[in-house]
């Protein structure tokens, strides 16, 4: 692969250094920015093998005499927070190579300032990043945040209620253990091992979350969707990624609509200022009987609740930030019924609503936003 073979998208970005960027680990892709032009890579894929790993080096590579055929040489790499991802590692490395410095930029922070930088706004904004995971700055797992974001700096000024991860990321691929850990915190573990029955791990994992053990938390709004799948009886353990998100998502639209769930959700401002979404009571009224027989009609007011519960967090965050602006991405954006729905209740609220066009909302636009927040940094310095 030559290097214009490897460049998938030239996108603007706002004139600054020289800088290249590794993005992070699901759907890798890389990105070189000069001048007020930003190339970026195709995807590598997830960096999850030696395949892929080598890919990414090459694509660096690659990216780096894209520069350097344009006359330039990075003044920074920028890698995600996370420090065991290959392209974090790689990036160390090419930097001592290089005797250029390394730029840290958090995960979700690139989400808002990639969409920013494609739609050439400059200034603060509200940024609502909805994901599987990206390392926070307090080295948990974020996921459902919201974001004061303003080129280099960011702000967190709100996130979803925590729950726990049983077991880890292995809860990131059974649903159903985030449906035990939701009923846990919804004081009802004492159903799990009864709900779960036919999973030989059902029993244990209740005494897990009781003790607390291997049991991380996080803001995750992916592991609340798998939460709802799994309460729902829609997806216990998934085949492939995201089936339980896509698997809820196709039940809700083949239903229909449905009004949201007087109650489904609660604004908790904590002593830091923070503003946390809690949606255990959606999550409560999804593990009704009832809606195990009619899947259909709980998942469509999960969504349908959500978005209500989303668009009530976003007003109460404008009016106390005085902004009326705001960027969303992350992997759930893909979801065609939250999107819609966010759209349209932003509009209502006369809220201007910037969301990702040529790139996607996922992980290959991680590279941009990275760009976008080094270039930032560096002109302070």
């Amino acid at each position: 692969m030559n290097t214009v073979d490897a460049i998938e998208h030239r996108l603007p970005l706002p004139p600054g250094p020289p800088v290249l960027t590794v993005g992070a680990w699901f759907k890798n892709t890389v990105c070189a920015a000069v001048g007020d032009v930003a190339a970026i890579s195709r995807t590598v894929g997830d960096l999850d093998g030696v395949d892929a790993c080598l890919a990414h080096e090459r694509t660096v590579r690659e990216l780096l005499a894209w520069l350097a055929d344009a006359g330039a040489q990075p003044a920074a790499i920028a890698h995600d927070l996370h420090p065991d991802f290959h392209s974090t590692r790689f990036a160390a490395e090419l930097a001592a190579e290089l005797g250029v410095p390394l730029q840290p930029v958090q995960h979700h922070h690139a989400h808002i300032a990639a969409v920013c930088a494609e739609h050439g706004h400059d200034g603060p904004v509200l940024g609502l990043a909805l994901d599987g995971v990206g390392l926070g700055t307090d080295g948990t797992a974020w996921g459902g945040e919201l974001l004061k974001a303003d080129g280099a700096s960011f702000e967190r000024i709100g996130h979803l209620r925590p729950l726990a991860l049983p077991g880890g990321d292995k809860a990131a691929r059974e649903p159903w253990r985030m449906a035990a850990s939701a009923l846990h915190a919804l004081g009802r573990g004492d159903e799990i091992a009864t709900r779960f029955s036919i999973l030989p791990a059902a029993a244990g994992l209740a005494r897990m979350l009781d003790a607390g053990l291997r049991c991380p938390p996080t803001s995750s709004m992916g592991r609340v969707f798998d939460a709802a799948a799994g309460l729902l009886g829609l997806c216990t353990v998934m085949s492939f990624e995201a089936e339980a998100a896509i698997t809820l998502e196709q039940s809700a639209t083949r239903h229909g609509p449905v009004e949201p769930l007087a109650g489904g959700w609660r604004l908790i401002d904590d002593t830091s200022g923070v503003l946390r979404l809690d949606l255990l009571p959606l999550l409560d009224a999804l593990a009704a009987s009832a809606f195990i027989a009619e899947p259909g009609r709980g998942a469509a007011l999960f969504h349908v609740t959500l978005g209500a519960a989303l668009a009530d967090w976003l007003q109460r965050a404008a009016q106390r930030h005085q902004l009326d602006t705001v960027a969303v991405g992350g992997g759930c954006l893909f979801n065609k019924l939250l999107a819609a729905d966010l759209r349209r209740r932003c509009a209502a609220a006369g809220l201007r609503l910037l969301e990702p066009r040529a790139l996607l909302p996922g992980d290959t636009t991680i590279a941009y936003g990275q760009a976008a927040v080094a270039r930032r940094l560096l002109e302070r310095t």
